[in-house]
């Protein structure tokens, strides 16, 4: 099959679960922007961004380790055993250490009364960092369906819970008194806990059920740990870690930040609106994590061909046409996608575009981190990352006093710019493709313009609003087939 083809179906299958995730997450925020205050939603958010930095400490880039040494040594299954072994041991010191020192973590983050918080993540944290490298082990086997079908499963049952707990128990418990249900739902639920709990409760079940699935892909094959290879995975991971933390920083360091550099009496309001208003962002996100659970192993897979990089070429600018797409289209039709949000959270509507364009730059660089990847110098990724790590500290610890969360969003504008930039550079130095800079210019270029026309042209009529905007996009989508069409006939025939 035409690789490019090959990486578009695999980037849809392994994404599917995510994407269909996201999205029944995403109309959970309707339900939690008009259920949590802005200050509990801000709470939610918090917690998620700290999960989000622990779990990269966790897994410490042996994900991608996993894979440069899955198709380079001949004893896979020692390759896959000797990384979860070092996770399983590393993971185990961890979740002691968490739950011996909760009180001490959740005072420390300024929740000295639930430290429940903290042995609720301690918990996630753990088997979600078990199950990394088995799913990784499924996608470099290329088994997308298992790995699909069990990422569904985690996201039906998540998902269902927080529905279960968050709305149907307390309507239950509102309108019976007694009954078979009412019963039933004292057993389960306690309504003296917070809702708030609930929600991380429901991830806990779902992360354990996950594990649960896994199993037979742990314990399928025989566990042995190879000291020599183990030396080997450790060298290649130890920048991917640092690159990966830094990474994860630029994400969510922002949002961490702003509960502790604002007002007490405004910080969790602010970042229960930011939080909401980075959800509007979902389809990109989607897109560039569908995305890198594909290209990380299908990268790897073409490095031997002759046309590698004539097709990583292409590659970019397909994903650059994709996002362009995906910025132009949420940002077209805003005014109806900003109502998935409550109304006290649409106060940060402002924050839509830089986010979205931060995350489109943030994509870009993914890609063109093939470079030191594929030669082993995964030590300028680390170097890229913390750079970044450092810009969005400085701009973060400077802008979020003065232009509260809109600071932290051009804060990861800037980072991912200047990441994305440096990259570019250093790959042409080091690893040099010959990406396609007038089609990429020329995508970017009109979706940039057709937005800024769009603001321009602001009619009261919202339908008559929103017929010029399809126009808008139609345009859009008509320049793209009009420059790919030689280009998108061959690849039909291949």
């Amino acid at each position: 099959m035409n690789p490019i083809k090959r990486l578009a179906g695999q980037t849809a299958i392994y994404g599917l679960p995510s994407i269909i995730g996201r999205i029944l997450n995403y109309f959970l925020v309707p339900l939690y922007t008009r259920i949590f205050t802005q200050g509990e939603y801000g709470t939610v958010s918090l917690m998620y961004s700290f999960v989000a930095v622990v779990f990269i400490i966790l897994t410490y880039g042996m994900e991608t380790s996993f894979f440069r040494f899955f198709e380079s040594e001949k004893k896979k299954k020692k390759v896959y055993s000797t990384g979860f072994l070092s996770i399983f041991f590393t993971t185990g010191i961890f979740l002691l250490l968490a739950l011996v020192f909760s009180q001490n973590i959740a005072s420390w983050i300024k929740y000295p009364n639930h430290n429940e918080y903290i042995i609720w993540f301690a918990l996630i944290l753990s088997l979600d960092t078990l199950s990394a490298l088995p799913f990784a082990r499924l996608r470099a086997q290329n088994k997308p369906k298992r790995f699909a079908t069990i990422k569904f499963i985690n996201i039906i049952v998540n998902i269902g819970l927080n529905l279960f707990f968050i709305l149907l128990c307390p309507y239950i418990l509102k309108n019976y008194s007694e009954g078979f249900l009412y019963n039933l739902v004292g057993y389960v639920f306690i309504s003296e806990i917070n809702l708030i709990s609930y929600v991380f409760i429901s991830n806990l079940i779902a992360s354990a059920v996950t594990i649960v699935l896994l199993l037979p892909d742990i314990l399928g094959i025989k566990l042995e740990f190879d000291k020599k290879l183990w030396r080997k995975m450790i060298i290649y991971a130890f920048p991917l870690l640092f690159a990966g933390l830094a990474g994860i920083m630029n994400e969510t360091l922002g949002r961490i930040l702003i509960r502790y550099l604002l007002p007490e009496n405004i910080a969790e309001q602010q970042l229960g609106i930011y939080a909401a208003c980075y959800k509007i962002a979902i389809l990109m996100s989607l897109f560039i994590q569908a995305f890198r659970y594909a290209a990380e192993p299908f990268f790897f897979s073409q490095a031997k061909l002759e046309n590698a990089k004539k097709t990583y070429s292409e590659v970019m600018n397909y994903f650059v046409i994709t996002v362009a797409l995906i910025f132009l289209g949420t940002m077209l039709y805003i005014d109806v996608i900003i109502y998935f949000i409550g109304k006290d959270f649409r106060e940060g509507a402002a924050v839509i575009p830089i986010l979205l364009l931060a995350n489109l730059f943030l994509g870009i660089y993914y890609n063109l981190s093939v470079w030191f990847k594929l030669t082993n110098k995964t030590k300028y990724g680390a170097f890229m990352a913390i750079f970044g790590a450092l810009i969005t500290v400085s701009l973060n610890f400077y802008l979020i006093p003065r232009m509260g969360y809109i600071g932290s969003a051009w804060a990861a504008f800037t980072c991912y710019a200047l990441m994305m930039i440096i990259s570019y550079f250093l790959g042409q130095k080091h690893y040099p493709i010959k990406y396609n800079l007038t089609k990429i210019f020329t995508y970017l270029g009109a979706a940039f313009l057709l937005y800024f026309l769009s603001g321009i042209i602001n009619l009261q009529y919202l339908p008559v609003k929103l017929l010029i905007h399809t126009f808008f996009l139609f345009a859009f989508l008509g320049l793209v087939y009009f420059i790919e069409k030689p280009d998108l006939s061959l690849l039909r025939r291949k």
